[in-house]
């Protein structure tokens, strides 16, 4: 694993970063840096925006309208992955837990999907936005996931290409060896589809298992909450075919 600098404050901005130029903060960075971990001006603050790598900037400006002076490239910006993560709506404390946590995990794209038995079914997309951000910030993450609109399962399913493997939990899966499961699955890119806690309705399991490269996942004898299953899930998938290898 490379060496990050997590002692120095790391920001996500919009803006195109290069050396030499100035980054406007909004007045909820401003504060941040100035009033919540008090900054002086000088002090040096990571930047990111997902797509020109991570840059050394300095605080400057006045009290009120503080920038960030960008000097120096300190890494390169890494390629994107290609794991998609798609998932059933939960309430709001574990979505924050969850879609943080599928960050950490290295997933590129995060789309909540509404099944039948879907509990929730309205989702804020800022709130889930700023989770991508802060989780991205604080665990030295380049590559910021995109968060999608909400879709009906059978409108989802028939946007996933051909190429795509899709992966999704399935206490039925016939392997129960969930390592052996991924080690026999088609190449290619991923999608890891996790169900609602009330599990799939039957056509919705079947329209599943009709697809050509689809992989059954088991999670072992025990019953795991969405929020964990996908932690779970997300961790098989990358340590067998993804970028844990």
């Amino acid at each position: 694993m490379a060496r990050y600098d997590f002692r120095t404050v790391r920001l996500f901005v919009e803006v195109d970063l290069a050396a030499g130029a100035e980054v406007p903060l909004s007045r909820e960075q401003g504060n941040y840096l100035q009033n919540v971990l008090r900054l002086p001006a000088g002090a040096p603050v990571l930047v990111f925006n997902g797509r020109d790598g991570e840059w050394r900037a300095l605080l400057s400006g006045g009290r009120r309208v503080p920038v960030l002076k960008v000097e120096s490239l300190q890494r390169e910006q890494s390629a994107a992955g290609d794991l998609g993560y798609v998932f059933a709506p939960l309430k709001h404390a574990r979505l924050d837990y969850m879609v943080q946590k599928a960050v950490e995990m290295g997933a590129a794209v995060l789309l909540p999907v509404l099944t039948q038995h879907t509990q929730v079914s309205r989702v804020n997309l800022e709130r889930m936005r700023a989770n991508v951000i802060e989780a991205a910030e604080q665990c030295g993450i380049l590559e910021v996931p995109s968060v999608e609109e909400p879709l009906p399962f059978d409108r989802w399913l028939a946007t996933i290409t051909p190429d795509r493997v899709l992966i999704f939990c399935d206490e039925e899966a016939e392997i129960a060896d969930p390592i052996e499961a991924l080690r026999h699955a088609p190449a290619g890119p991923a999608t890891l589809l996790i169900g609602p806690e009330g599990g799939f309705a039957e056509t919705e399991r079947r329209a599943l298992l009709g697809r050509a490269r689809v992989v059954r996942l088991s999670l072992g004898p025990r019953i795991l909450r969405a929020d964990t299953a996908a932690v779970a899930a997300l961790a098989l998938v990358q340590a067998v075919r993804g970028d844990w290898r």
